[in-house]
């Protein structure tokens, strides 16, 4: 069930009403419909997979409470890690099993020899990067003593499955989400009509920018080896672009519908192509998933080599990184992806820039031709690897490079069509700009400032003529629905 699809609508617009006309004066009732409704969306794709859900919010329900209530460091130890196989054993097996068995036959076959072991047809449960990655959070903050366990099991539930994010994120930590499902929410008319707003603007980006961006750059990388470097570049720009709209269409959606339902969730994105640095650019993209590793991966091991000095940090830094390319997929080229983008950080740590902000990166960046030449320099480097994100695998992604590093960067590109081409870079550039003019907001469509309703009618129903003109044929799922 997309959030794009017509089902869905009906499925928000039932459950809308529902929630604020029926239930809106019992908490109980409400959180119950959201549980219910969250277990009908996630059902909806596979509804065997709805069961390794539910036994995950189970254990885990239960782990968080023995952990509170025992003393004994070991044992308390011992339930963790139990929690931990279980999350990452799932994890490893539904995601990483024949990656493993595939790679160890490829090392075998570099010695001539034959590893006779045999890959199983596993399918990838939706979502389950982002709700095992709560769970463990919860068990790890239990643990830490930072919050206490979640004794309703109705609120824990929905705390894991919450539909608007058990899909594809954002990842929110339970500090955020659990205290508003513990409390009474009211129907807020300005929380709700900016939810309304960001949906609108998730719904431009993905539909009109990342689905039109996909039909070009999918033919691109399929048939690299017959096409100029010129239409290679224009290709990797295009998903660089594809995959932001995607993502972040997808968080706006996500969290504009959350703040429909009165929630507010963890923020995804912080407009990252203004990033001035690849440092920069991590505090703002994907910020749930980064803030995450930063917590449980980085800040862990930065202490542990600590004795090691700028030499630990790196280390640190690059594990850390590598292990976030391993959460993208099992594929060689999301562990270069991280590792490289871990090596973008050492001349940061060795300079001890690491933690420094360039000025400029919001109000007065225009101002300043530096900033400009750090903005356009970071989106190159991400271009590039970005690139080896899309590949199938490294033989490809290096022949990609082979030919776009070639004579050819000089033909004039192919475009196969030519109007839907040119209207698709109209809509990214009318995405920038917008994300430029309020890049001091939460997001692009946040104008509660622009003053008169025609001007902004103007604008809602500018994006509404986009949406429903350049909407592709062929729909298109999400990007990290397989992450």
């Amino acid at each position: 069930m997309l959030f794009t699809s017509p089902a869905f609508v009906i499925f928000f617009t039932l459950f809308f009403l529902l929630y604020w006309y029926v239930f809106r004066g019992s908490l109980r009732l409400q959180n119950l419909l959201i549980l219910t409704g969250s277990y009908l969306f996630y059902a909806w794709w596979d509804w065997r997979f709805l069961f390794l859900l539910v036994g995950n919010s189970i254990l885990n329900y239960f782990l968080g409470i023995g952990l509170a209530k025992s003393n004994s460091p070991k044992y308390r130890n011992f339930l963790l890690w139990i929690g931990l196989i279980q999350g990452l054993g799932s994890l490893v097996f539904f995601k990483y099993f024949n990656f493993f068995i595939n790679s160890i036959i490829s090392a075998f076959s570099v010695f001539n020899m034959k590893a006779d072991i045999q890959t199983l047809n596993i399918i990838l449960p939706l979502g389950i990067s982002f709700y095992t990655f709560k769970t463990i959070s919860y068990l790890l903050e239990i643990k830490k003593g930072k919050i206490k366990p979640v004794t309703d099991w109705v609120v824990f539930f929905s705390y894991i499955s919450f539909f608007p994010t058990v899909i594809s994120g954002p990842i929110d930590r339970p500090k955020t989400l659990i205290p508003q499902l513990e409390k009474q929410r009211v129907f807020d008319y300005s929380q709700a009509s900016d939810g309304m707003r960001q949906i609108l603007w998730g719904l431009f980006k993905k539909i009109v920018i990342a689905d039109n961006c996909a039909a070009i750059t999918a033919p691109a990388f399929a048939h690299y080896d017959t096409l100029p470097a010129s239409s290679l570049l224009f290709a990797v720009f295009l998903f660089t672009i594809q995959l932001y709209a995607d993502f972040s269409g997808y968080s706006d959606m996500a969290i504009g519908l959350a703040r429909l339902l009165g929630f507010k969730i963890t923020r995804n994105f912080n407009f990252p192509f203004f990033a001035q640095s690849i440092p920069d650019f991590w505090r703002r993209w994907h910020i749930s998933l980064t803030s995450w590793f930063t917590d449980y991966v980085f800040n862990p091991l930065s202490w542990y080599f600590r004795d090691y000095g700028k030499f630990g940090l790196i280390l640190a830094i690059l594990i850390n990184f590598t292990a976030i390319g391993i959460w993208h997929g099992a594929n060689w080229t999301f562990i270069v992806f991280g590792f490289l983008h871990g090596c973008f950080f050492i001349p940061f740590i060795l300079s001890g820039n690491l933690n420094k902000k360039k000025k400029g990166a919001h109000a007065t960046a225009g101002k300043s031709l530096a900033a400009f030449i750090n903005m356009a320099g970071t989106f190159i480097l991400l271009m590039l690897t970005f690139m080896i994100f899309r590949a199938d695998n490294l033989s490809t992604a290096l022949g990609y490079y082979h030919k776009l590093f070639s004579s050819s960067i000089f033909y004039s590109f192919t475009i196969t069509e030519k109007a839907n081409t040119i209207a698709t870079m109209i809509a990214i550039a009318v995405m920038l700009s917008a994300e430029w003019l309020q890049r001091d907001k939460q997001h692009a469509l946040q104008i509660d400032a622009v003053k008169g309703l025609p001007v902004r009618a103007l604008i809602y129903f500018g994006l509404i003529f986009f949406i429903l003109s350049f909407s592709p044929v062929k729909v298109v799922d999400f990007i990290y629905f397989k992450f």
